[in-house]
């Protein structure tokens, strides 16, 4: 069976509201949907990357490339997950969990998007706390990292509100303009796990040497 060659497949997260997981197919092709509805205001631009601002079916198709893509070029030293996110099990988002040599950095960075109706509704912080579950419970990480745009108020509330601290600014140059993103930084200590109450991390243990780990040196393999 493929999951017996790519366990990935069979890991979940379940929150109290939310499964995040990885997407099969039909799920994918739902998720690009969101992304081609919008997963922000058009007049702002979260992503460095300015993937949203590409013609609507462009940015469904990206969704499904980037997703693939990721997958494809996973080694243990470097890896990104893309999780689905679900609720009610209808996809609402897409939540990243990253890392470059693992093993011996035990640094993961997070980023994520969510479709426009659903937020404001405390999905961001709970998928967010979810993969922060994973990486300092399941994987023993021992800092967390990620960065808004210093206009992206909900962004930053929601690391404020999981413990983040600012870890200093970068310059970037977004729709011909310059912008600050603001770095932020989580380290073990700061990490609050109460938030992240009742989230269970189910089929951890087969995937640990994707993650260039061995079973002893996870925190918890569940």
């Amino acid at each position: 069976m493929l999951i017996d060659y790519w366990p990935l497949l069979g890991l979940r997260l379940t929150t109290p509201r939310l499964e995040l997981r990885l997407p099969q197919s039909d799920e994918l092709a739902a998720l690009a949907d969101l992304a081609r509805d919008g997963v922000h205001d058009p007049s702002q631009m979260p992503f460095s990357s300015g993937w949203t601002d590409l013609p609507e079916t462009e940015r469904a198709r990206s969704v499904v490339q980037h997703h693939w893509l990721r997958l494809g070029n996973w080694t243990p030293e470097d890896w990104s997950i893309n999780l689905a996110v679900f609720l009610g099990g209808r996809p609402v988002g897409m939540q990243a969990l990253a890392a470059k040599r693992f093993a011996l950095v035990r640094e993961v960075n997070t980023a994520s998007w969510l479709g426009l109706s659903y937020q404001s509704q405390g999905i961001g912080t709970e998928m967010r706390a979810a993969v922060l579950h994973l990486a300092f419970t399941g994987l023993g990480a021992e800092e967390a990292t990620t960065g808004a745009f210093a206009d992206n108020a909900q962004s930053l509330a929601v690391s404020r509100k999981l413990g983040y601290v600012p870890d200093g600014i970068e310059r970037r140059v977004v729709r011909g303009e310059v912008v600050i993103l603001q770095r932020l930084r989580l380290p073990r200590g700061l990490w609050r796990p109460a938030l992240a109450k009742g989230t269970e991390i189910t089929g951890l243990v087969p995937c640990l040497p994707l993650f260039g780990l061995a079973a002893g040196e996870a925190a918890d393999p569940s």
